[in-house]
């Protein structure tokens, strides 16, 4: 007896991916008529029939959101990603949550592995590579998709995006600095090639432009360690650099603990603003000045959007900045 034919089959067929065919199959509004017609065709071509009695058995997976972080050991991330699951649940949804760890082969592996699986969407704060195939795969599956915290696919039509407006945070920041007339303010921490960190850097420039003021640039990946070896450099070779401003919290952190070291008087001294308000900034000694994203609404927020889409085909906005606003504690506010 002959095998009957899947939606494996068809997929294979049609070129496209099984979720894909189960979304023609579901009559959805998010396949385009193009693909809808070709797996159609690829349906017929090879005999496959719809058993949809046997389909409703295997619903377990409706309402299933993928959320696709590229660093969960950033407290940063960790608190977004918990907060939208929240949100989600709290809506009758149910989240996949994959860590890239910045390696866009395992972030092309866990997409791929999502849209086998069904989700009924996507929200990826992305890694950074050029390699397109990971939205690429998500365009043939024609899965509602955002970008989040981070901007790498420029096609927002397609995939929206959104993050805080790091750009006025940085703004903010170095204008809270420059009120203490530090002789140099230094940007710490983020390398320069990513799109996060000029965000992240350009209300600082555009600060020291206006205060005729020169730019001071360390450049690494963001981390304690980084930060932590970034203050006994600045205080043996660069002792003009009074005031710093950290591309994150971490990043911060660890030059608190680097100056505590070397007995450098934080907040007076040298001053000291980080980048996210994770929840450690407000519990270090001294506590730390730094950028408020507002995570965890943030978080909040995303869920309602893609909710939006899924039950009510509103796409989000192809771009939104949300408000930041700037924390002054210890490590910069000391007189």
């Amino acid at each position: 007896m002959e095998r009957r034919p899947t939606i494996v089959d068809v997929a294979r067929v049609a070129g496209v991916s099984k979720s894909t065919v189960s979304l023609v199959l579901q009559n959805s509004s998010l396949v385009k008529e193009e693909t809808r017609r070709t797996v159609r065709e690829a349906m017929d071509r090879i005999g496959y029939v719809y058993n949809r009695a046997a389909a409703n058995l295997r619903t377990s997976n409706v309402g299933l959101i993928g959320l696709v972080i590229n660093d969960l050991r950033n407290p940063f991330f960790t608190e977004f990603a918990t907060s939208l699951q929240m949100a989600l649940s709290a809506r009758g949804y149910a989240a996949v949550l994959a860590n890239t760890d910045e390696d866009p082969r395992i972030q092309a592996q866990v997409v791929a592995a999502m849209i086998e699986h069904g989700v009924s969407a996507l929200v990826v704060s992305p890694a950074y590579d050029d390699d397109p195939s990971t939205f690429e795969a998500i365009a043939r599956a024609g899965i509602p998709t955002m970008q989040v915290l981070r901007k790498v696919n420029p096609h927002v039509d397609r995939f929206p995006f959104a993050a805080p407006d790091y750009r006025n945070g940085s703004l903010l920041a170095t204008r809270h600095l420059l009120g203490f007339s530090p002789r140099r303010i230094a940007f710490i921490g983020g390398l320069p090639d990513r799109a996060v960190t000029q965000e992240r850097m350009a209300g600082y420039l555009q600060a020291l432009d206006e205060a005729d003021m020169e730019p001071f640039i360390v450049s690494a990946r963001a981390s304690r360690a980084f930060g932590r070896e970034a203050a006994g450099t600045l205080t043996r070779d660069h002792p003009d650099v009074d005031a710093a401003i950290c591309f994150n919290d971490l990043v911060a952190l660890g030059m608190l603990s680097g100056f505590a070291q070397i007995g450098r008087d934080v907040g007076r001294s040298f001053r000291v603003v980080g980048f996210d308000d994770i929840e450690e900034s407000s519990q270090v000694y001294p506590t730390l000045s730094t950028v408020r994203c507002g995570i965890a609404d943030f978080g909040r927020q995303i869920a309602e959007t893609v909710l939006a889409w899924l039950e009510e085909n509103r796409p989000p906005q192809p771009e939104r900045l949300t408000a930041v606003d700037l924390v002054i504690r210890e490590s910069s506010g000391r007189e």
